[in-house]
């Protein structure tokens, strides 16, 4: 397969008619070898316009899904992201290819692993991984410019926005199969800013609180 002729088409055809018109991610893209983060079985189908399932019934998002997430996070090599949800490592490559430091947390320990070796065979070794349940936040003290969940929440937990530092942004998957849509969220001094990107399904979070167990 010509893999390179494979992401040109997936930046052309999917990603740029998707509104991801940033040339700084656009470049991420032609970058972050997205075959290296699914099974050679699984290679055929990297670029395609689809979920691919992963293990544990998780998927990796549709790469135009992923683009526009990144996009909208709109990441300077200053920031400190939060990922929840390290799944296939793909998303975690692109955010440590444009971010100063990366905390990836994953909930099942064999994707963390895999993720990890293939992170680490793309050059991206730096990256701090946790093995852990991250659906109703991540304890510790620090402070992220960026946040980015990448399971469904019914409605965006408390603890992230507790997370976020001044300045930043976070973009989650709100609601319920099949009414869901993509948001951004950007912490002002004096408020929470919500931006709607667009509409999509994706799984839920596993162990993501019922929606009314929420307080935000």
């Amino acid at each position: 397969m010509d893999f390179e002729r494979a992401r040109f088409n997936m930046i052309e055809q999917q990603i740029r008619p998707w509104n991801v018109l940033d040339p700084s991610v656009l470049a991420l893209l032609r970058k972050v070898p997205r075959e290296q983060f699914v099974t050679t079985r699984q290679q055929a189908l990297a670029f395609a316009d689809l979920s691919i399932p992963l293990d544990h019934d998780q998927v990796m998002m549709q790469p135009k899904v992923e683009a526009r997430l990144i996009q909208a996070l709109a990441l300077t090599r200053q920031d400190r992201v939060l990922e929840i949800g390290t799944g296939s490592g793909y998303v975690t490559a692109l955010l440590a290819a444009s971010a100063a430091s990366v905390v990836s947390v994953e909930i099942y320990s064999a994707l963390s692993l895999q993720a990890g070796a293939r992170l680490q065979s793309a050059g991206f070794d730096t990256v701090d991984l946790k093995i852990g349940d991250g659906a109703a936040g991540w304890p510790g003290a620090a402070l992220y410019d960026a946040i980015i969940i990448t399971g469904s929440v019914p409605q965006l937990p408390t603890p992230f926005v507790e997370a976020l530092a001044p300045g930043g942004r976070l973009v989650a998957i709100i609601g319920e199969a099949p009414a869901m849509e993509a948001l951004l969220y950007h912490k002002t001094n004096a408020d929470l800013l919500m931006t709607s990107l667009f509409d999509t399904v994706l799984p839920p979070l596993v162990n993501t609180p019922k929606k009314e167990s929420f307080v935000f």
